[in-house]
């Protein structure tokens, strides 16, 4: 049920923003957000990241759609048990969904981000729920994988694999 929420929050909180950023900038407008770190720009994406594969809607909502059909099904089989990789998974789903209903609704996906630090593409709430989520699964597969959630290899007596469990 956590996850659940989880999901919904997501989902939520990156339509919410991008619903607000819509209604109170103008495309290419920006206004302070941390100063000198960080300011909320209005900017239509019609690609993916860094704008690449612009005005290929069709190619990346079918490609979101399959990964996260992906993601969904090793939740839903348990292949994905620890709670860290159910947390990257349900992260990235979410922010893959988040800017797949842009993609159907829009055309194109609302980001507002712009970092001020450096030059950096400006980006969305989705894409840092994919970008944390990717960390998360990341440190999930290296380290804990393994350990909790892969199969275990059986000898020919049936007994388990000690060689199996690192």
């Amino acid at each position: 049920m956590l996850y659940i929420l989880l999901f919904v929050v997501t989902v939520a909180a990156d339509q919410w923003l991008k619903y607000w950023t819509v209604n109170h900038l103008e495309i290419g407008q920006s206004m302070p957000f941390i100063p000198h770190i960080l300011q909320l720009r209005r900017l239509h994406n019609y690609g993916a990241a860094w704008s690449s594969l612009s005005g290929k809607t069709a190619f990346l909502v079918a490609l979101t759609a399959v990964l996260m059909l992906v993601l969904a099904v090793l939740l839903f089989k348990k292949v994905v048990r620890h709670p860290l990789g159910v947390t990257a998974c349900v992260l990235i789903i979410g922010g893959g969904i988040g800017n797949m209903i842009d993609r159907v609704m829009l055309g194109y996906v609302v980001d507002m981000f712009d970092l001020l630090l450096f030059d950096y593409p400006v980006f969305n709430l989705a894409d840092c729920f994919v970008v944390v989520g990717a960390i998360l699964g990341s440190i999930y597969y290296l380290w804990l994988y393994d350990k909790y959630d892969a199969k275990k290899k059986e000898t020919p007596d049936g007994a388990e694999d000690p060689a199996s469990d690192k």
